[in-house]
């Protein structure tokens, strides 16, 4: 499992989907500094993520439910710090 950043906003990130989801791969990439100037953009930082995540939590599970899921498990924070996400949610073997 990787974390790209060891800040506040991605640890939390990272703990609340390995609880939830309990991943084989784990990959959170702060691309805040990409958007500065942009809509969204947070003054603090880790605003704009890339997440790429495996667990076989998501076997015969559509895109959409995937994505679903992993916004269940970060609950608030999608609304309070993360302005935007990109998904790539994979079960074993895709």
């Amino acid at each position: 499992m990787t974390l790209a950043s060891t800040a506040p906003v991605a640890a939390e990130m990272t703990r609340r989907l390995t609880a939830a989801l309990d991943p084989v791969r784990l990959e959170l990439e702060d691309q805040s500094a990409q958007h500065i100037g942009h809509a969204g953009h947070d003054p603090r930082g880790e605003s704009h993520f890339a997440l790429t995540i495996e667990s076989a939590v998501f076997t015969g599970q559509s895109r959409v439910a995937r994505q679903r899921l992993v916004y269940a498990a970060l609950g608030d924070l999608m609304h309070d710090r993360v302005h935007a996400l990109t998904i790539r949610a994979l079960a074993p073997g895709d």
